[in-house]
């Protein structure tokens, strides 16, 4: 990613227009990779975007969950109004207290200028922008391939800080269709998600990762559950054999609380992958093996396709088993994040508050006028204390009544 540096006032940052497509289609098309079809800047759901860009708009003004699909940014020159630059944010979790940058985007073909005091590159002020623009958010994290250094550089520079290291593993089909046949799949307690299992699999999402994480995403229990809208377009994908997404837990009857949580989306074709997330309770680590094993029999009614899971550095326990399994490392990224105040504005004026009338108004009245300790009100004032310590010997010298014996006895 190039990031030439460009001047405050050289650049024009608002929000995505359709007049807007055509040229970041120009040059997004570079960054175009067959193996990458899940991000927002692939070709096909680039073009799913720009065909329905109005319906996509209209939907942004109703509440989720569409409603922040659209946070995308273009950078503009001034003196020629080419795009040279686009970044896209969402909300992380329902409260919108914490915001993830999708993606940063430089144009590869912009002039390299000479860098100058004052002035930051195009991802920089793209950065800035959202940070500045965004009030709702107290938080910003941002994942990044642990080899992209220029986006690392980026990040860094603008106060982004690692917090957890990401793996990206895949298991082959034929370790799947292994897993399935030679595993025996005893799980009673595994139930479907729904709903009101919405506590629960926040106080499982809760534990299982450190407090600094667990700060950082502030994930509550309406992030566990699913709108009607959400839930009445899945059922329809699943109808038409699109996509069939697969949710289930592990219910601990004598704790009353969730160990085990996974999420199997199961791929259709042959091309695609099935994608997993998979949650432990870090006290209950005899389950991947188990939760593995029964996502291995639900993809057996599927065609034979890779497994994908993500690992964190603070799971070495699933680390430890996928490298025993055979798992394959695809990529490995960098979690970061970075908290953020906004200055308040004063909403009046301070020369409206009248200072000058207050700080007045606490003068004395008539200025001190210093005066002499004679020597007689001196005398007085010692044999003051002279008496008060005699007196304060007496008391003490009197015994205490709780303490006398008793004459009865």
């Amino acid at each position: 990613m190039n990031s030439p540096i460009l001047s405050e006032q050289e650049l024009i940052i608002r929000p995505i227009q359709y007049r807007d497509l055509d040229a970041l289609e120009s040059w997004i098309a570079r960054f175009w990779r067959k193996e990458d079809n899940k991000s927002f800047w692939s070709k096909e759901q680039w073009q799913r975007y720009r065909n329905w860009f109005g319906l996509w708009k209209i939907l942004s003004w109703f509440p989720k969950p569409y409603q922040h699909d659209f946070h995308i940014y273009v950078a503009q020159r001034k003196n020629d109004n080419k795009i040279v630059g686009a970044i896209q944010v969402s909300p992380f979790n329902c409260t919108r207290s914490t915001w993830q940058v999708e993606q940063v985007i430089i144009d590869k073909l912009a002039p390299q200028n000479e860098i100058l005091t004052g002035k930051k590159t195009i991802g920089s002020q793209l950065l800035r922008y959202c940070l500045e623009n965004i009030w709702e958010a107290r938080t910003w994290v941002s994942e990044v391939e642990i080899n992209d250094n220029r986006l690392l550089a980026l990040y860094r520079e603008n106060g982004f800080q690692p917090i957890a290291h990401m793996t990206y593993w895949s298991i082959s089909k034929a370790t799947l269709q292994h897993i399935a046949q030679s595993s025996n799949v005893d799980l009673p307690n595994l139930l479907p998600v729904s709903n009101t299992d919405a506590q629960l699999l926040h106080q499982l999402d809760c534990v299982s990762m450190p407090p600094l994480l667990r700060q950082v995403f502030d994930r509550h229990k309406d992030d566990f559950k699913v709108d009607l809208l959400t839930n009445t377009i899945n059922q329809v994908k699943k109808w038409f054999g699109n996509s069939n997404t697969i949710i289930s837990y592990v219910f601990e009857p004598q704790r009353k609380a969730a160990i085990g949580y996974f999420s199997l989306k199961l791929a259709t074709d042959q091309t695609d992958t099935h994608q997993a997330k998979l949650t432990v309770h870090p006290a209950y680590t005899w389950l991947y093996p188990k939760l593995l094993a029964q996502m291995a029999y639900l993809t057996e009614n599927y065609p034979p396709a890779e497994l994908e899971l993500i690992s964190a550095d603070y799971q070495p326990e699933r680390e430890e088993y996928l490298r025993k399994l055979g798992a394959k490392i695809d990529k490995q990224t960098l979690l970061m994040s970075r908290s953020i105040w906004h200055k308040l504005r004063e909403s009046k004026p301070l020369e409206a508050l009248h200072l000058p009338e207050v700080l007045q108004g606490l003068q004395p009245a008539r200025p001190s006028i210093p005066t002499r300790i004679s020597p007689s009100s001196y005398h007085n004032y010692q044999s003051h204390n002279i008496k008060k310590q005699s007196t304060n010997n007496s008391l003490a010298a009197q015994p205490n009544i709780d303490q006398l014996p008793d004459s009865n006895k």
